[in-house]
């Protein structure tokens, strides 16, 4: 099997209470930022990784596994890193953030996926920074693929996959023939949530994703690592969505204490007038 993961670079959302918005109100400023792999993204290549080997050999890769990112050449050490834990190439679209948007993104990685031939494209539901779940959606329908998003758990099956969602209220099961696109939710990376046809049913891996050991993140440096023009893979460029300006939510007002319940009572019949 081989799998594309695309895998994006966003500012740390950890640290959100560092990003600044300057006066001009026109961009948001990333100096200081601490940037790190999509967490969705990243549960996405270890629910790759876990499709494509042996779970008790995980060093032998059964399949192959492709990681993609759009961005500048600083985000190379996040497809480094991702090589480590065991993809075996990548391929880095040459773009900015603020010349993307879901549509293109997707259309892009059509004609990538048109090149590299997956069996199937394994993405996280969403990034944490522009938080639009639409990539996923977009390039299923662009494909002609079938779809399953929200992904807890995944079967390896002959052509096929099988897939948990998660819905409102429980778990939706669904078959999707291959080639196909899957987005995975946080729980995919539960310790029986991804089996691929090799892995004994009765293997359990470790909560949460994979870390690299050292003679893996030397190794890495040695694996494919390929450069694409956007222009390459989608000619018309136009943005279907531009963010025109940036301000921050207004300032919250300071709290107050009361005497008594009495008091509360009539602050939030009166002033605040929820009840």
């Amino acid at each position: 099997m081989k799998i594309l993961v695309p895998l994006k670079r966003v500012a740390d959302p950890d640290n959100a209470n560092k990003v600044k918005i300057p006066a001009s109100g026109d961009k948001i400023e990333t100096t200081g930022l601490e940037w790190k792999p999509n967490p969705f993204d990243e549960y996405a290549l270890e629910a790759a990784l876990r499709l494509t080997e042996d779970g008790k050999a995980p060093k032998t890769r059964a399949g192959e596994v492709v990681v993609v990112t759009f961005g500048p050449k600083e985000t190379e050490p996040t497809l480094r890193a991702a090589l480590a834990t065991g993809a075996d190439k990548a391929i880095r679209v040459d773009a900015t953030d603020d010349k993307l948007d879901g549509d293109l993104v997707a259309r892009a990685l059509k004609t990538l996926v048109e090149r590299e031939k997956p069996d199937v494209v394994v993405m996280g539901k969403q990034a944490v920074d522009g938080d639009s779940n639409q990539v996923g959606q977009i390039l299923a329908e662009l494909l002609d693929w079938p779809l399953a998003t929200f992904a807890a758990t995944i079967k390896e099956e002959k052509g096929a996959l099988l897939v948990g969602r998660e819905v409102d209220g429980g778990v939706s099961t669904l078959r999707v023939r291959l080639p196909a696109v899957v987005t995975v939710d946080l729980r995919i990376v539960a310790p029986t949530s991804v089996y691929s046809q090799k892995t004994a049913p009765a293997f359990k891996y470790n909560d949460g994703v994979r870390f690299a050991a050292l003679p893996a993140i030397m190794a890495a440096k040695k694996k494919p690592l390929t450069e694409v023009k956007l222009a390459d893979l989608a000619a018309d460029q136009a943005l279907k969505v531009q963010y025109t300006a940036f301000q921050p939510p207004p300032a919250r007002k300071a709290g107050i204490k009361v005497k008594d319940v009495s008091e509360l009572v009539s602050r939030l019949k009166n002033e605040a007038k929820v009840i």
